[in-house]
């Protein structure tokens, strides 16, 4: 079983910049692929960022190419979000998932809120 814990969620001004951590417990953690995920009120899950656990490639969204960075730290265990130049439109609950096969996010954390005010 896997675990995913995200921290570093919060309130921030337009322009300004959060770092997102997910951390992973449980069984020898070896992923396809992490990633970031967010669903603002009344609208549906959104994909964000991935992250090749091996390698490092990575994917974004055009929303958030050029501004959200996604990196891991495979020792740790992590997968990190650095947001920067956020904008009111990024406010939403950010979740990290698992990809343990190359197939399916079949873990989930629990969420962080990223509010950003106007």
């Amino acid at each position: 079983q896997v675990q995913l814990v995200e921290s570093g969620g919060g309130l921030v001004q337009a322009g300004g910049s959060l770092r997102l951590s997910c951390a992973a417990s449980g069984r020898t953690f070896s992923p396809y692929a992490m990633g970031w995920f967010r669903q603002a009120p009344g609208k549906e899950r959104e994909f964000v960022a991935r992250i090749r656990w091996t390698g490092g490639t990575t994917y974004y969204s055009d929303s958030v190419k050029g501004r959200f960075t996604i990196s891991r730290d495979n020792a740790k265990n992590t997968v990190y979000l650095q947001m920067n130049s956020l904008k009111p439109e990024d406010t939403a609950v950010y979740y990290c998932a698992a990809d343990m096969y190359g197939g399916r996010y079949g873990y989930w954390g629990q969420g962080t809120q990223v509010t950003v005010s106007s």
